[in-house]
């Protein structure tokens, strides 16, 4: 076994240990299932209701993994020393850096696997004993293999989360990169409103700042289709590999960039 995959393996075992983890998890399974009490409260409306609440406590919940375990995985082996005898192993620091992302990220999706799994429980339990004409009103099937597509965006877009964190765990606190992480995913959201901010302003030094911005920023919000998979409208195939490819090249940059930072710090 490659060193990467035994710092991934081992990085994985760590997390599937966490208690934070298992207490994450199970109050997003939860919050799945009282969206089917929501659900029952608006007539009609109740499918999309819980599908709704549900895609959303699958992203919300994955961001706090995401978050909470990625800023220390290379903080917590400094701080308990622990990193002295990694590296003193035939170990490349690379190896190390890329090692993690891969454990955090089989976390991820046998975490976001779980929560939709619950999700698809709900709503089957919810669609079972409905008579057919009444599901041919629905907009979706309740089981509607269309949520798979927003599910796995939101994992690529919870990956693109996670390497933000482990970049920048290489050089900072856990507080600072949580709250660098966590205002990145924010700003994220709304980072294509910076494409128009030059029809807003009159300098032209702010809106070349806000061009610039706009490209180095995360573009988060594409991730998110939440909304059409409710409203039965169609994801195509061409806009998520595009959106996959995107997170590839900017996860690489970010992996790339971190592998340098941790290759240059003195633990002496």
């Amino acid at each position: 076994m490659s060193a990467t995959a035994a710092i991934a393996l081992n990085v994985f075992r760590e997390s599937v240990r966490d208690r934070v983890l298992y207490n994450l998890v199970l109050f997003a399974i939860l919050l799945i299932g009282a969206s089917y009490l929501i659900g029952q409260l608006t007539a009609g409306q109740d499918v999309k209701i819980i599908k709704d609440l549900g895609l959303s406590a699958t992203s919300i919940f994955g961001l706090f993994i995401a978050v909470f375990i990625g800023i220390g995985l290379v903080s917590k082996e400094v701080d308990r020393r622990s990193v002295y005898s990694l590296l003193a192993k035939p170990i490349h620091r690379y190896q190390m850096i890329a090692g993690k992302y891969v454990g955090l990220t089989l976390t991820l999706i046998v975490n976001l696997s779980i929560m939709a799994a619950a999700l698809y429980a709900v709503l089957a339990y919810m669609s079972w004993g409905v008579p057919p004409d009444v599901q041919k009103a629905w907009d979706a099937p309740a089981l509607d293999p269309a949520m798979a597509k927003a599910l796995a965006l939101t994992l690529v877009e919870l990956m693109i989360v996670t390497a933000i964190a482990l970049f920048f765990s290489t050089f900072s606190t856990p507080m600072l990169s949580a709250a660098f992480t966590v205002g990145l995913f924010v700003v994220g959201h709304f980072s294509s409103d910076l494409r128009n901010f030059e029809q807003v302003v009159d300098s032209p030094a702010s809106a070349a700042l806000a061009r610039a911005l706009y490209w180095v920023l995360p573009n988060l919000a594409q991730f998110d289709v939440r909304s059409q998979v409710v409203h039965a409208q169609p994801v195509l195939l061409g806009y998520m590999l595009w959106t996959m490819t995107y997170a590839a090249i900017y996860i690489a940059a970010l992996l790339v960039a971190a592998m340098i930072i941790f290759s240059r710090r003195d633990f002496k």
